[in-house]
């Protein structure tokens, strides 16, 4: 099985061994989000999430930006967030949001690991689906813009969600009451990045990561994900629960066999998902 291309040139589908790579690719815009790239998006995050041979996601940008929001022009001209049609009095007829398929929510639920090689500047809702990948690698230049409170928009991405939890409710305060820009190295910092290397090496290092990620278990990979995405809602009694059940599942796994005979042998397992 083998991801199939993207419907859109402005996304762009690698797939590198058990990898997949997708590139947001309108450099010119500095990969601000169109309708169609926002489409593509969650397609291929499924698609991925969903292929056995597929067990890292390397999520990046093309050109000088990783991605400057959603496109406020494509918005302007009726594309994302607006209705085709009118109702009465010239108004748009009400609907209730369905974002089930949002890639903010694709992100958060699929169980396949992403990592963001951060390449450049994120803001807005580019910051958010930074934020949703389990890892952020930062080249030297890239950057955090949590800018939304100068355009009079709020964070609608899960950025308001997502932010406090990873640095704490007074340090995302700062960063979007003050709508304060911070550089990858101030970014570590604060724990929003994992990293930061030098540009010319950010996808060497993203890749690297992603191969020893593909090198354990997938499923013991995945469920772990599943289990600590799970456990942020939960009570400790329940999770642990929870992760007995899946323990016993996996217990009785081929790959749990191969883990304890290559630890036995001294050798790298090679597990297969099953």
């Amino acid at each position: 099985m083998a991801l199939t291309p993207s419907n859109t040139s402005e996304l762009l589908i690698e797939q590198r061994g058990r990898i997949a790579l997708i590139t947001l690719n309108r450099p010119e815009r500095l990969n601000a989000i169109s309708r169609d790239m926002l489409n593509e998006l969650s397609k291929k995050m499924l698609e991925a999430n969903k292929d056995p041979e597929i067990r890292c996601i390397v999520l990046t940008g093309a050109g000088r930006g990783f991605c400057s929001g959603l496109d406020l022009v494509d918005v302007g001209q009726g594309g994302i967030g607006s209705s085709s049609g009118q109702g009465q009095g010239n108004r748009p007829p009400r609907q209730l949001f369905d974002l089930r398929d949002a890639p903010i929510n694709v992100m958060w639920s699929i169980d396949t690991p992403i990592i963001c090689a951060l390449n450049g500047a994120a803001a807005g809702y580019g910051m958010d689906i930074t934020l949703l990948c389990d890892m952020r690698i930062a080249a030297q230049s890239a950057k955090m813009a949590a800018v939304t409170a100068k355009r009079n928009v709020v964070p609608e991405s899960g950025g308001t969600w997502l932010l406090p939890r990873l640095i704490g409710w007074g340090k995302a305060a700062e960063l979007y009451y003050r709508a304060r820009t911070v550089d990858a190295n101030e970014c570590l910092d604060l724990g929003l990045v994992n990293v930061v290397v030098p540009d010319d090496q950010l996808m060497e290092t993203a890749m690297q990561w992603a191969e020893e990620i593909c090198d354990n278990a997938p499923l013991a990979v995945q469920t772990t994900k599943r289990m600590m995405r799970m456990g942020m809602e939960e009570s400790y009694d329940t999770a642990v629960d929870h992760l007995m059940v899946h323990l016993s599942g996996l217990f009785q796994s081929e790959d749990f066999q191969e883990g304890v005979k290559a630890f036995l042998e001294r050798r790298k397992p090679e597990f297969t998902g099953r």
